[in-house]
């Protein structure tokens, strides 16, 4: 079997268990040195220990591969950065970042505190901003690097009694669009997978146990790796999960260009449904496209009509 990550080195967070312990598994299977991160926490945030992190080392280390455990918080620049260091040191570099660590606080809006929005935010988007700034310069400075950022299908398309996850994660996409533009000159790539897995944040969900049984890590893990390879693509929303992979796209319809007396809330409501009519739909490549698209639209709805 070719090794996809033969003398590159990889982080990963939250990889004591479930997806990022298989993630670090097979990255390690593929030649990569590993950093294992996790706080040793429950799903909801509460507790730490450094056994599952240390676990998965020795798993690795049984099978011949190289790894360092490490217990950094995500939402801690000085930790994160004290643990980059700490992989510096040991393995020299730092190729690939699979931001995976996350923590659930589910209830609907309704019943949610703010502070368990803010727990949510700050470890999943905050901590994958946190750990993406401390690779970031050493990227960019080596001229090689593959992030990936974690999204989920509670953001794509929302999932009731999950505001904070949803918002923390659909937040990833929009770190990816931008970081995707900036890094591609350095060829550092950025990605983004949407994950479906049997791991102790889907066990509560009520999914048969027949379809958990095909809902692997591993299944899962593969597109992780295919999204931070040497040939991955760039600013890709990857799915996978049971064994099937897609890709989700944002569009934006052709919509209509409205004269100076239609511009109004009744003017915008009477074409809703040319606005929303997918025919014509396109991927905008930066937020200036959207921008021309409209001004184009307005200089031909005011150009002289020919006779």
């Amino acid at each position: 079997m070719t090794k996809l990550f033969e003398n590159r080195v990889a982080i990963v967070t939250g990889a004591g268990a479930g997806l990022g312990r298989s993630h670090a598994l097979m990255l390690a299977e593929h030649g990569a040195k590993v950093v294992v991160n996790d706080l040793g926490g429950a799903v909801d945030g509460s507790g730490g220990s450094s056994g599952p992190a240390e676990a998965v080392v020795s798993e690795i280390e049984a099978r011949g591969g190289q790894a360092l455990a490490d217990g950094a918080s995500v939402t801690e620049p000085e930790q994160v950065e004290a643990m980059v260091a700490k992989a510096v040191d040991r393995f020299g570099r730092v190729d690939v970042l699979i931001n995976n660590a996350g923590i659930l606080r589910d209830k609907s809006f309704a019943k949610m505190t703010l502070a368990d929005f803010r727990a949510v935010l700050d470890v999943h988007l905050w901590g994958s901003v946190v750990c993406t700034k401390a690779v970031w310069g050493l990227m960019r400075e080596q001229e090689y690097g593959r992030v990936v950022l974690t999204t989920s299908s509670s953001g794509l398309y929302g999932n009731f009694g999950q505001a904070n996850y949803g918002a923390a994660k659909t937040g990833m996409v929009g770190l990816m669009n931008v970081l995707a533009l900036e890094g591609a000159r350095s060829n550092v790539l950025v990605n983004t997978l949407s994950p479906t897995a049997r791991t102790r944040m889907t066990e509560g969900l009520g999914i048969p146990e027949e379809a958990l049984d095909a809902m692997t890590p591993q299944s899962v893990s593969a597109a992780a790796l295919a999204l931070c390879a040497e040939d991955a693509p760039n600013r890709t929303i990857l799915c996978a999960g049971a064994g099937g992979y897609s890709e989700t796209r944002i569009y934006e319809t052709q919509g209509v260009s409205l004269p100076p007396e239609d511009q109004t809330p009744q003017g915008v409501l009477a074409r809703m449904a040319e606005i929303r009519d997918p025919e014509g739909q396109r991927e905008m490549p930066d937020g200036s496209a959207q921008t021309m698209h409209f001004l184009r639209m307005a200089a031909e709805r005011q150009a002289p009509r020919g006779g």
